[in-house]
């Protein structure tokens, strides 16, 4: 299989100053994944847009995502 990327967005919840990480959703292309950190970021404590390339069936992907778009509060490494 070829390689290919990949877009997420995902949420943070905070509760007494420590973080918590929703499971990432997949989406169909970087401007879905834009507007969903959007709305992500009404409801959360804050949502970050990222993209992944690699190859799928072999598991191999970048080390490090490429963030695309952050709003509210997120963990330091997701800040560009």
């Amino acid at each position: 299989m070829a390689r290919e990327t990949m877009y997420f967005v995902q949420s943070f919840t905070e509760r007494r100053g420590a973080l918590t990480a929703a499971a990432p959703t997949r989406c169909k292309d970087e401007a879905a994944a834009r507007r969903a950190v959007v709305h992500l970021g009404e409801t959360a404590a804050g949502a970050v847009a990222f993209s992944s390339s690699g190859d799928a069936e072999l598991g191999d992907f970048d080390d490090e995502p490429v963030i695309l778009s952050v709003v509210g509060v997120v963990p330091d490494n997701f800040h560009r």
